[in-house]
């Protein structure tokens, strides 16, 4: 996939968001320039707070982005122009 990878960790712990954000950080091809991370906000903050705690110190995320969806925060790796 291209462009920006969705990633939905609903419903999955701390542990599991985590080890699966970091899998495809890890193999996200050059072609890739953002990770959507779905994590949701009905069911509280807690991963939430962790991908934005987590990432945003991340040498291969450039900066971690709030969206105005309030369940959904993106990781981006580059800019893309």
């Amino acid at each position: 996939m291209e462009g920006i990878c969705e990633i939905d960790v609903h419903g999955l712990t701390r542990f599991q968001a985590k080890t699966l954000i970091d899998s495809r950080l890890k193999s996200a091809s050059k072609g890739v320039y953002r990770l959507r991370i779905v994590h949701g906000y009905n069911g509280g903050t807690e991963l939430r707070n962790m991908v934005r705690s987590v990432y945003k110190n991340n040498p291969k995320v450039l900066r971690v982005e709030v969206s105005l969806n309030a369940g959904i925060t993106e990781l981006v790796l580059r800019e893309f122009f």
